[in-house]
């Protein structure tokens, strides 16, 4: 399976493609929590469910598996899982051991925020395939980019 349109092969120009990639996708994603504002880790009560936290848990991995795509190309998709467990894990780690909470916070017990990052993670996923479809890689083209027309002599 040495010419697979499926899994891309490494070398160290697609390693170097994919460490970008996700670099991208990490910024993109620890700095739009800041700028947001949202701690998806605390919860503060039933009004904490508002537009902007929505925007953050959905639309920001989205942007971000998109840009994670666009970088790598073909297989992006599947790098796109990536950008948000290892932010919300550092964001987890950091308000149970260094933060001091604000009265009327708390931290969400581990498998409710688990259920939060996987939400996140799918909808990068989602992204992921959104930033292929922008390539026009894949997905309803009747011939192959260029790219892969080469790959297969």
């Amino acid at each position: 399976m040495r010419n697979s349109q499926v899994i891309p092969i490494w070398n160290w120009g697609s390693i170097r493609q994919a460490s970008l990639a996700l670099a991208a996708g990490l910024l993109i994603d620890y700095f739009g929590l800041r700028l947001l504002g949202v701690r998806i880790e605390i919860f503060t009560g039933i009004q904490y469910f508002n537009l902007i936290w929505f925007i953050a848990l959905f639309m920001l991995p989205l942007a971000g598996g998109v840009v994670v795509s666009w970088i790598y190309g073909l297989g992006g998709k599947y790098l796109a899982y990536l950008p948000p467990l290892p932010v919300m894990g550092l964001d987890y780690y950091l308000s149970m051991h260094t933060a001091h909470l604000p009265v009327g916070e708390q931290l969400m017990p581990l498998g409710w925020w688990g259920f939060f990052v996987i939400l996140s993670t799918e909808s990068s996923a989602i992204g992921g395939v959104f930033g292929e479809i922008m390539n026009k890689r894949i997905y309803g083209r009747d011939t192959p980019a260029p790219d892969a027309a080469e790959r297969k002599q």
